[in-house]
């Protein structure tokens, strides 16, 4: 791994993402996102998550760091989702319906880290696990993996 040309990739997406065009933002933010867990990152991508002036953009980068599906992604949208307004939060909702509504063992993995997060220090990531817990349990329809030596022969909707 390159740690310099990765400290420039994500200085050059944090310029990106103060850019005037909602597009650049939404890049930089689904750019940003592969570098989560950089030193730099993570403010950046809060306040992409929160983006003043386009909700598409709150969409984006909260889905890819959702798909990203690791702690650092997480604890991004868990402190971006405790202070979102009502329309923020909803676009947040709809890009963790989008991501964890297909498959349930992305949804049950997410759920279990969010879990060690509710006692995080930081209260926003703390307060933000909380709420994306109680999303994730509100998924209903979600296919479960196929598992071999079952009757199963297809995923099938979990209930």
């Amino acid at each position: 791994m390159n740690s310099e040309l990765r400290h420039a990739a994500v200085a050059a997406l944090v310029e990106l993402g103060r850019s005037h065009d909602h597009i650049d933002r939404a890049d930089a933010g689904q750019g940003l996102a592969a570098l989560a867990e950089m030193p730099g990152a993570s403010e950046p991508l809060r306040s992409l998550v929160l983006d003043h002036a386009d909700t598409f953009v709150t969409r984006v980068t909260a889905g890819a760091l959702l798909r990203r599906g690791d702690p650092a992604a997480l604890r991004v949208v868990a402190s971006a989702l405790a202070v979102a307004d009502s329309n923020h939060a909803d676009w947040i909702h709809t890009a963790i319906d989008d991501v964890y509504g297909i498959r349930s063992d992305d949804r049950d993995e997410a759920a279990r880290l969010c879990a060690e997060m509710v006692r995080d220090p930081d209260g926003r990531v703390a307060e933000g696990a909380r709420q994306l817990l109680a999303a994730l349990a509100g998924i209903e329809r979600v296919l479960r993996p196929f598992r071999p030596g079952t009757n199963a022969d297809v995923c099938t909707p979990a209930g």
